[in-house]
This record gives C-alpha cells, sequence and structure tokens, in this order.
C-alpha cells in the first residue's frame, strides 16, 4: 500500500539554514498537503532481503519558528510505501552518491523519485554542459597539463572548477599558470573544468530554476565585494531579476532536453547571458530565495506538476 508519505534522501536537517534550504521549503509545502515527511542519511540506506529499507525518522517542518524541525519518531522505513522520494543530499558526486543511486534504481518502477536515479548519474552536472558549448564562455575540461598550459596562453584569466563539487568550493581564479597549484587540484580531483574569467560576474549570475521541462523562475546572485563566487553560502546577495531573451532561449532548450533525460527539477546558471556550465540535478537551491525576493512559490508548482 502507498501511503501519503515523501522519504528526503539528504544532509541532516540540523546542517540546514531554514531560511533559504529548498528541501525544508518544498517539505514545508507538502505538509500541508496532509502528507508524512520521512528523512534519511544516504548513510543510512540498505537492501535487506531484497527490500530497499532506510533507517531514518518522521519529521514535522516549520521554516517560520527559529526551531524550524521536530523529530517525531525514529524507525526503518520500505521506501516502497512512499508516494515520492526526494534525492536532496549535497554533493560532492562520490561512490556513495552513486551506490545510493544504484539503489534506488531497484524501486524506481514503484515509488515516483526526484531527480531519477538513472538520470541523475548520466546527467553529470558539469561534464552535461559539453553539449552546450557554444553558449558557454571558453572551456575545457581536462586533467592534462600542457592543455591547461595553452589554455592560460588564450585567456589569461582563469577560473579552475572540480567537476563533482557544489556550492563554490575548491574554486580557484588565476591570474597566471601556477603548475604547483595545477598540479595539486588535478591530484585531488582527477579532470577538472577550467574556464575564461568573466569580469561582469561583479554584477552577478543567474540562477534559473527548471521544473518539468519548464523555465519557472530566476534569481540573481551578486558576489560580496571582492568575491568572485556567487553562491549564497559564500556571501552573495541574492536579487530579484528577469532573463534576457537569449537567456530565456537557451534555459528553454536545456529544459526541454533535461525532460527528455528524466530530470524532473534542475539549476542552471549564467553569467553576462553565457552559460556557465553549471547543471545542477543533484541538489538544485534556491526556490525559499525567489519566494521571499518576488513571493512566486515554485515548491507549490514542483508539487502541482507532480499532482501530488
Amino acid at each position: 500500500m502507498i501511503n501519503k508519505i515523501v522519504a528526503v534522501q539528504g544532509n541532516h536537517p540540523s546542517k540546514l539554514n531554514p531560511t533559504t534550504d529548498t528541501s525544508v521549503f518544498l517539505a514545508n509545502e507538502i505538509q500541508s498537503k496532509k502528507y508524512k515527511i520521512f528523512y534519511y542519511d544516504p548513510k543510512d540506506l540498505s537492501v535487506i532481503n531484497s527490500k530497499v529499507i532506510a533507517k531514518g525518522f518522521f519529521i514535522k517542518f516549520d521554516y517560520t519558528k527559529k526551531k524550524f524541525f521536530k523529530i517525531l519518531n525514529k524507525q526503518k522505513l520500505d521506501l516502497t510505501r512512499c508516494k515520492f522520494i526526494l534525492i536532496r543530499q549535497d554533493p560532492p558526486f562520490n561512490l556513495e552518491y552513486i551506490s545510493a543511486t544504484y539503489i534506488l534504481d531497484t524501486i524506481k518502477d514503484k515509488v515516483n523519485i526526484i531527480n531519477n536515479p538513472t538520470s541523475i548519474r548520466n546527467v553529470s552536472e558539469k561534464l552535461y554542459s559539453v553539449k552546450y558549448q557554444k553558449y558557454m564562455p571558453s572551456t575545457i575540461f581536462t586533467q592534462n597539463i600542457d592543455e591547461i598550459k595553452n589554455f592560460f596562453r588564450m585567456h589569461k584569466k582563469v577560473i579552475l572548477k572540480p567537476i563533482h563539487s557544489f556550492s563554490g568550493n575548491d574554486i580557484h581564479l588565476l591570474n597566471k599558470f601556477n603548475l604547483k597549484l595545477i598540479q595539486k587540484f588535478i591530484k585531488q580531483h582527477d579532470h577538472i573544468m577550467c574556464q575564461k574569467y568573466l569580469p561582469k560576474i561583479s554584477k552577478g549570475d543567474k540562477r534559473v530554476f527548471l521544473i518539468n521541462g519548464k523555465v519557472c523562475g530566476a534569481i540573481s546572485r551578486v558576489p560580496k565585494k571582492g568575491s568572485f563566487l556567487s553562491n549564497m553560502s559564500k556571501g552573495a546577495k541574492p536579487i530579484n531579476i528577469k532573463l534576457t531573451k537569449t537567456e530565456n532561449r537557451i534555459s528553454k532548450l536545456i529544459a526541454k532536453d533535461l525532460k527528455k533525460e528524466n530530470i524532473y527539477f534542475a539549476g542552471i546558471d549564467f553569467i553576462d547571458q553565457k552559460l556557465n556550465g553549471d547543471i545542477n540535478v543533484t541538489s538544485p537551491t534556491g526556490l525559499k530565495t525567489l519566494f521571499d525576493l518576488s513571493g512566486i512559490n515554485l515548491a507549490k508548482t514542483f508539487w502541482e506538476d507532480l499532482k501530488a
């Protein structure tokens, strides 16, 4: 029997910021439809006697309160009892993350899992952007030192990014080729992303929200003074904006492609009308911020499109 249960696979609620967190915002919205929320850490996901079992807890959220969650009861749950499972843990997209998607693959025909675990593996967030490189600043993906050196000769000022990280972690802006740092970076991350620096990042990027194949809204995030990082976790300030015709056209194209890949919810980013290569399908954020800035409730859209 399928119950009105939404399971959330994610980082412990105590690590979340209720004023900005999308997982909390989504959970808060579906509670209004009389759904129960079951929360578990991917470390507590198991296959026991051919059943996918999670050890976690039922929880109640209220992001308007200082103490924004209340753990109701801890238990093990057969996840096929749920109507929906939200995969919401942060990257890195490592072997633990991949193993969890393979486990959830075994029940995806019985439970609606967002995003589809097979699709999360197939749509490697930064590498998936290779098919859209004509809309991006000059970018290479490599761990070859000679290729990186040539890239620096062409562009002088370069951004280095890990392919499987998140929230602006371990991103470097280099004004010249630094062999020692780059070798250390490659040793840590293997293939990396090298991208021409766009100075207009100082005016902010744009995060675009894609739900069920549609472009649903956007915010801008302006880096704090002296920073080139537009992540709110790094101190960037969000502001309300509209997309340009170019950004809207590219966003619609990607939204359509992602729907074909069975990706229901994603976030993509632009700098100076250029796609920056971050196609976030693991744990997209920003819905609560959009709501605070504009009153647009995409958590409601999220669940309505799923016919929850």
